[in-house]
């Protein structure tokens, strides 16, 4: 059979070559976002060889690995004007080009400043991956699902961040840790160029009939920069921002850089064992993210979830201080609820796509995911800051050895960020799993 054109789409739904195409651009970006949650939390297994290297002190640590996420925040708006602009495709070929050549120059740093160059260049790099994997899945994939999709993306995204905490702690044990990142990026290099054959921006550029399609009571405006102050504008986007910096940023500051040296320090544990207990956590935050947006479509609200999930996250940090767990069991568990209930936040992504214009569901999640990384780009130095403050100048092999106390100072910050997020969470607004501007 011959290709239609886009004037003659192809039905969507029934035609075996749509399924086809827009599963393999799914996983070329899946694959793509599997190696941004690497970088972003390969940081907190490497830490000692960073301070070691470096001769840093944990403020420094949490700056070097907070320049991903600062980088990172402040592109998460840009990103979502070049995937509704431009597209999907030239956002992950660029970004794949950059991030890998950030890689390999933070692989290849010789100083403290050359490394936080490579670091900037790899957050640079992946910003734009997640806005342009939600914008192919508002294009590509039927609006009902989107939750579920929006699960599924960053549950084999967290593939990554599991490879970035046990494995990667194995993988040390033969491999020095400047080798992995120049992997790494070679890795990302072969992707850009997987992307630039492979991924398009919409199922009408391959011939095929859009899988959604909306009223004509929601008016687009002509130029990108009024759509974006539109967005912008709208107070209904920005509770999920909120919610988001409080939930995410703790979670992903103890996650991607102060859990397993707390584990470490205080608890005694070797570097496999404790990269052990926050592959538990990115593991149930993975499973966790599916399990929320799935059980969000299915019963058509978001709210009710996104607000219970922050209400148990917040517990979860009452529970880290205050219970008396050991690692082991105990600490698998505590560390798993965590991990579970901080994935609620993916609710966020379908309630602000839900918010805009359908055609700036770029813009849309943009917004809100800044929260995240702004969070996460506070938490991780602002930890740190704490930790030194009460640090009694205990070192071992060139590395800082914080106290309990240390640690416990640093939990009352996460607890704060998490009962922000829960305060945020119930000023979203209910969509009831709808586009209310189509």
């Amino acid at each position: 059979m011959k290709n239609r054109t886009a004037a003659h789409p192809e039905p969507a739904n029934s035609n075996l070559r749509f399924g086809l195409a827009r599963w393999s651009i799914f996983t070329i970006l899946i694959l793509t976002y599997v190696l941004v949650y690497f970088h972003r939390m390969a940081p907190g297994v490497v830490s000692e060889f960073l301070m070691a290297d470096f001769k840093t002190s944990g403020t420094r640590l949490g700056a070097l690995s907070a320049i991903y996420f600062a980088v990172y925040a402040v592109m998460q708006i840009p990103s979502g004007v070049i995937a509704d602009t431009l597209g999907t495709r030239t956002s992950i070929v660029t970004g794949n080009l950059v991030a890998g050549l950030g890689s390999i120059l933070f692989g290849l740093a010789t100083g403290f400043e050359m490394a936080c160059a490579g670091r900037f260049l790899v957050g640079l790099g992946v910003s734009v991956v997640f806005i342009s994997i939600m914008k192919n899945n508002a294009v590509w994939f039927h609006e009902k699902v989107f939750g579920m999709m929006s699960g599924l993306t960053l549950l084999i995204g967290n593939l990554g961040a599991v490879m970035a905490a046990g494995p990667l702690a194995q993988v040390l044990t033969v491999f020095a840790w400047r080798t992995v990142f120049l992997g790494i990026g070679a890795l990302s290099l072969c992707l850009a160029l997987a992307g630039f054959a492979m991924v398009r921006n919409s199922p009408e550029e391959m011939g095929f009939e859009p899988p959604n399609s909306y009223g004509r009571s929601a008016v687009l405006a002509p130029h990108w920069l009024t759509n974006l102050k539109e967005v912008i504008m709208s107070l209904k986007v920005w509770p999920g921002f909120w919610v988001q910096l409080g939930m995410i940023g703790s979670s992903y500051a103890f996650m991607g850089l102060w859990g397993i040296p707390f584990l470490k320090d205080v608890h005694g544990l070797s570097r496999a064992f404790a990269a052990d207990h926050m592959t538990v956590m990115l593991l149930s935050f993975a499973l966790g993210a599916l399990f929320w947006g799935w059980l969000s479509d299915r019963a058509g609200r978001r709210k009710p979830f996104l607000v219970s999930g922050a209400a148990a996250y917040a517990l979860s940090w009452v529970m880290l201080m205050y219970l008396p767990w050991t690692p082991g069991a105990t600490g698998f568990l505590i560390f798993a609820f965590m991990g579970f209930t901080g994935a609620a936040f993916v609710i966020t992504f379908a309630a602000a796509k839900e918010i805009v214009h359908p055609q700036l569901s770029g813009m849309g999640v943009s917004v809100v995911n800044t929260g995240c990384f702004i969070g996460t780009a506070i938490t991780q130095p602002l930890f740190g800051y704490i930790a030194d403050l009460t640090w009694d100048g205990a070192m071992s092999g060139g590395v800082r050895i914080y106290a309990a106390a240390d640690y416990r100072n640093g939990f009352m910050l996460m607890l704060l960020f998490s009962i922000l997020a829960l305060a945020a969470a119930f000023r979203v607004r209910e969509t009831y799993c709808r586009n209310s501007r189509g």
